[in-house]
């Protein structure tokens, strides 16, 4: 699988390509806009990794020229920008997945993999994981051959942790996640919230990190 880094940072840049390279992929590698703007076979690359702060242009002005090109590539924008603002911009603009710097390789690894599953038309409205099974469209969640009865949130709950297993979700993600930006939140909402979930699925599928956040086992 073919990749495009467009990436400044004259340290990360290589750094992030030659970790990609060590999972098997091809990476090619764009310093600025002006290099990645008309970059050939674009339409050929798996996805496209894309920083937004580029020392001769902005990212996101990038991101519009390739999709008024009609550029279908999957697009992952990795960016120090982290207000909801710019996430929201972003993805408004065509991009398929926004991720903040600084990332660990294993969330970005498995954010790319997300974006292949969706283009190859692999998503279904089924998850499994282990003996647990969701069903987005059927609303119904099992455990082995145990029907769960959960609460509406207790199932967008599960939902989100089953299909980003393995990676830790901090409270803010999980809140963001589930609730309205301007809603009403309890600061224990969501302790409280993962301690029933854990009594209707098993203690040991969710995973405490002290000043972290949770994360599901998968």
């Amino acid at each position: 699988m073919r990749l495009l880094l467009v990436e400044d940072d004259i340290e990360l840049g290589p750094r992030l390509s030659e970790r990609l390279r060590g999972a098997d992929f091809a990476v090619e590698l764009a310093a600025g806009f002006s290099e990645a703007e008309d970059w050939p076979d674009l339409d050929s690359m798996s996805a496209i990794i894309l920083d937004l702060g580029l020392p001769d242009g902005d990212g996101l002005q990038l991101l519009r020229h390739w999709r008024n090109a009609r550029i279908e590539t999957p697009i992952l924008i990795l960016t120090a920008r982290g207000s909801w603002q710019d996430k929201v911009e972003g993805l408004n603009a065509g991009a398929d997945d926004f991720v903040v710097k600084p990332v660990r390789f294993e969330e970005l690894l498995a954010r790319l993999n997300a974006l292949f599953r969706r283009q190859e038309g692999a998503r279904s409205s089924v998850i499994e994981r282990g003996n647990l099974r969701l069903d987005t469209l059927a609303r119904t969640a099992g455990l082995g051959a145990k029907p769960l009865s959960l609460s509406r949130q207790e199932f967008r709950l599960l939902h989100l942790f089953m299909r980003r297993a393995g990676q830790v979700l901090s409270q803010t993600d999980i809140l963001d996640d589930l609730y309205e930006l301007d809603s009403e939140r309890a600061p224990n909402t969501v302790e409280v919230l993962v301690g029933r979930l854990r009594r209707k699925i098993g203690r040991d599928r969710i995973v405490t990190l002290r000043g972290m956040g949770y994360r599901f086992e998968k």
